[in-house]
């Protein structure tokens, strides 16, 4: 058999297999096999505090019935924030699996075909050593694009309304539509709503920088509460 052309050719596979399987797996699992694991209280940072708090003034009623009132002090109020945005991811992440937006949207931007002009830096393997990438949605089809790096793209109202009629801001988006994740207009997010907005503002949050988009900045951790705008 071996020494057939059917036989090299099944031999050179298991090879480049295990080959592929050795540079793929083991090789990243052992460069990073000393790098914890964050839980998902870890995973705030200046960029998603940022949109979280910019949530709660683009919809003050739904944020308050949700998440309550922040505290004024700011010590109290990082720890609370942390607290809130670790809650929003969890459930986030929830409601991303079970809406299996995953089928559609893919989260690896992989070094070929120039998918780095399309979706911004290639992914690297220690943006996945955290509790919110277990399992991995690297996916497989790309229906709408990948999400690796939308966190900042865009604002959170847009999405507001993308969730709700995709079809207002994309024509002919194949995207349904989420009303669910509303109390009745875009305007009003439910928990769900406010919690899935969270978890894809996150997604690339964590860079330093963003090329891929031209105007956006990173933004700093924003000093400001409901109840100081109220008060103006």
């Amino acid at each position: 058999m071996f020494e057939s052309k059917s036989g090299v050719f099944f031999v050179a596979g298991l090879a480049f297999f295990g080959f592929a399987f050795l540079s793929n797996a083991l090789v990243p699992a052992m460069m990073y096999r000393d790098l914890p694991e964050k839980k998902v209280e870890e995973l705030a940072n200046p960029n998603l505090r940022y949109q979280f708090e910019d949530l709660a003034h683009r919809f003050p009623e739904a944020f308050k019935e949700v998440y309550g009132t922040p505290p004024t002090d700011s010590t109290e109020a990082s720890d609370w924030y942390n607290g809130k945005i670790a809650e929003a991811l969890t459930l986030g992440r929830k409601v991303y699996v079970g809406e299996a937006c995953w089928h559609c949207h893919s989260q690896f931007v992989r070094p070929v075909s120039n998918e780095d002009l399309r979706w911004g830096p290639v992914s690297s393997s220690e943006e996945y050593q955290n509790e919110l990438q277990r399992p991995v949605m690297f996916g497989t089809r790309r229906v709408g694009p990948d999400l690796s790096r939308e966190g900042g793209r865009r604002s959170s109202d847009w999405h507001a309304v993308h969730f709700f009629k995709p079809t207002e801001l994309s024509e002919g988006s194949p995207m349904p539509a989420y009303p669910w994740f509303f109390d009745g207009s875009p305007d009003k997010p439910n928990a769900r709503g406010l919690a899935l907005i969270t978890y894809i503002q996150w997604l690339g949050s964590w860079l330093e920088s963003y090329p891929y988009y031209e105007d956006f900045v990173p933004s700093p951790v924003a000093e400001i509460t409901l109840e100081s705008d109220a008060t103006e």
